[in-house]
């Protein structure tokens, strides 16, 4: 329960700052930016939770099965689509100085941490978080693979949201595609060390202890 907590409060914060860097925002969200770049009557927050359904429908279709868990999973989106909204709302008092944007998307880069606490919590976890874990098991492709070209694909999707509708790319920067490219190692390698120095479990596996 406190990695879920520790990764949707980190992951949340990490989109946002990321964003506000000027550096280009996460892989994982750069596609409901796009949506609420090119249809502004919903916010960055909203689009994201929507996304989030999709991802979890498109998981039950390839799964050929209803899996309740995964409602459970979007339950969680919805309260990290929330966060997004609440830091866009007051991340505007920071420092807008090119040192403390560098700062900024050095420290946003968290996301690795939280997304590998996402991993193993052993509970519902963002959808956004959910979908490459999820795929890597039904396929039997390496997560750090599949987290890879997940990243590739929002990216590519966002550049021709952006450009077609709007004549520019949006939402992209070098810090995006950087991330793109090391996050899914990143993630790999921190859960590794995370494995060896921590048991996760949730609270009824504890009692049955």
């Amino acid at each position: 329960e406190l990695a879920l907590l520790l990764a949707v409060l980190v992951n949340s914060f990490g989109v946002v700052l990321m964003l506000y860097s000027g550096a280009g925002i996460s892989a994982i969200s750069s596609v409901p930016y796009a949506f609420s770049e090119v249809w502004p009557f919903f916010t960055l927050g909203t689009w994201t939770y929507l996304f989030q359904a999709t991802l979890i429908i498109s998981l039950m279709i390839l799964r050929k099965r209803f899996v309740p868990m995964y409602l459970f999973s979007f339950v969680v989106g919805f309260f990290f689509s929330e966060l997004l909204d609440i830091h866009k709302a007051w991340i505007g008092i920071l420092p807008y100085t090119l040192p403390m944007r560098f700062v900024y998307f050095i420290i946003s880069y968290l996301l690795c941490i939280g997304i590998a606490f996402s991993n193993r919590c052993g509970l519902p976890i963002i959808p956004t978080d959910l979908f490459p874990r999820e795929l890597a098991q039904i396929t039997g492709i390496s997560y750090p693979k599949i987290k890879i070209s997940y990243d590739v694909i929002c990216l590519l999707t966002t550049a021709i949201l952006t450009f077609l509708f709007l004549g520019q790319i949006r939402g992209l920067g070098i810090g995006t595609i950087m991330a793109a490219f090391t996050m899914g190692k990143s993630i790999g390698m921190i859960g590794n060390i995370l494995d060896r120095h921590f048991r996760f479990a949730t609270a009824k596996d504890l009692k049955k202890s």
